[in-house]
């Protein structure tokens, strides 16, 4: 059954069903004419309707710019503008816990601390900040003045739009998280902090908009795939190793990027080995690349450092079974993999293809095992046609189908989006094949792992470092 606009009028309507009694004939429009009045007028129509919704959703803009706006003066009393005493009641406790934002010397709202304006208004929808660009080169150098090339870019501007705002968000969340976090915070303040700072930022909106994955913060020996599931007390630690890894993402297109804190100077030079191994990866990156030689580069920057520890020097080691990977729309890991050791698959990158390149150097074996509490998961891509007997194990499928897809979870976020005593039936999910659990990865107890990842896209015509930023 088709679906009627009741906006659009029928072009025919008020015309009579049959024609009246004939009468003299009168000069007058033809068929043809008054068809293509009609036309016209149906076209005239939509115009003004698509005008209408530009018009309303820019007046929408410009409230929500308003809200944020700094309040210079008081409102006179008793004028039309002061508040009632029950609007004043609504909103005073949301408006005295967000912190005023300010104004730049041309009107344009800056971000408050800790971040609260989404960036999509402190840039008023676009355009938003480019990443690093790096040109390709050698046989592919002709692509960087290629006129043809740069037309195909022109059409995928609105997907270089979606990217780079979910870039400026882990930028700016990024940027308040290292200024604010301290040894002797609960874990469970760090990540939820970086997760109502994203979700405020990138204006979380269901599956169109919002987080990434779960905000990984994994300490010393433990590599990846730690985040606190609900009562976890850790606390940070000022000789800790932290990797922070979280992702932000608009209409899918995940940005995935980490870096490490560390608040002892001692772990400098292992955090500087693993930054060097993740730029030489991105340079060595590009159209036709084969993986495996990305893998080679980077292992050879990284062992060639070492670190002094408490009077005993470590070689840097590669954490030779954790790799980069190729991002698909809601899909973190996309199917390809970036070594950052040699060896390794001959496959090579194509353009339009999103990579995460992330490298994990450590001062114990530099290889990692599935070990500790489980806190990740995510929706099998490929999943088996498993039956399911249990109505609470169909019940959570549907949950995760709603809010989460096929973008990773953690058991926090089920918590939040109000799921109780889930545990068994999401191990049913898991043993059946149709949720993947991935477990904290860890190396020998003793050692530390750092990490280091951004995310780019080789676009026809360069290569852009998209969550490139001015802290790494």
């Amino acid at each position: 059954m088709a679906d009627v606009d009741p906006q659009i009028k029928d072009p025919a309507e008020g015309i009579a069903e049959y024609p009246a009694e004939p009468g003299p004939k009168k000069k007058g429009k033809g068929k043809k004419d008054k068809k293509k009045a009609a036309e016209k007028k149906v076209a005239d129509k939509k115009a003004s309707d698509k005008k209408g919704d530009k018009k309303k959703k820019k007046d929408e803009d410009d409230d929500v710019f308003a809200e944020f706006l700094p309040q210079t003066k008081a409102a006179p009393t008793g004028s039309s503008d002061a508040l009632t005493k029950s609007d004043s009641s609504s909103s005073s406790s949301a408006a005295e816990s967000r912190p005023k934002p300010t104004l730049d010397s041309n009107g344009n709202l800056l971000q408050t601390d800790p971040p609260t304006v989404p960036v999509r208004l402190i840039y008023r929808g676009g355009p938003y900040p480019q990443g690093e660009i790096q040109e390709y080169q050698a046989e592919n150098s002709y692509r960087t003045t290629s006129a043809e090339l740069r037309e195909r870019e022109r059409l995928d501007e609105s997907l270089y739009q979606d990217v780079r705002r979910a870039s400026e968000v882990h930028r700016q969340v990024r940027a308040h998280m290292q200024r604010w976090i301290k040894p002797g915070m609960l874990m469970t303040d760090i990540c939820e902090r970086v997760e109502e700072s994203t979700r405020r930022l990138v204006e979380e909106s269901g599956l169109d908009a919002g987080i990434g994955f779960p905000t990984g913060c994994s300490l010393n020996h433990v590599a990846a795939h730690y985040t606190p599931n609900s009562g976890d007390k850790t606390v940070l630690q000022y000789d800790d190793v932290m990797k922070l890894d979280f992702g932000v993402h608009v209409r899918g297109r995940i940005i995935d990027c980490a870096f490490t804190m560390t608040f002892n100077p001692k772990y400098d030079k292992l955090k500087e080995a693993v930054r060097d191994a993740t730029n030489t990866g991105i340079k060595a990156a590009g159209i036709d690349v084969r993986l495996c030689d990305i893998g080679a580069e980077i292992q050879e920057v990284m062992e060639s450092y070492e670190v002094e520890l408490d009077g005993k020097t470590y070689q840097v080691k590669p954490v030779r079974n954790l790799n980069g990977h190729s991002i698909n729309p809601y899909q973190i890991h996309g199917g390809k993999t970036v070594p950052i050791v040699k060896g390794g698959e001959a496959t090579r990158m194509e353009e339009g293809e999103f990579f995460a390149i992330e490298t994990f150097g450590s001062t114990g074996r530099g290889f990692v095992l599935e070990d500790g509490e489980c806190s990740h998961y995510g929706k099998t891509i490929e999943a088996p046609n498993a039956p399911m007997r249990s109505a609470k194990s169909k019940a959570l499928l549907a949950h995760i189908n709603k809010h989460f897809g096929t973008l990773p979870f953690c058991r926090r976020y089920l918590d939040r989006t109000g799921e109780e005593k889930y545990l068994l039936a999401l191990k049913n999910l898991v043993d059946i094949g149709l949720v993947t659990a991935y477990p904290p990865l860890v190396d020998v107890k003793g050692s530390y792992v750092a990490q280091y990842e951004h995310t780019f896209i080789l676009r026809p015509t360069c290569k852009e470092v998209l969550s490139r930023g001015d802290d790494y």
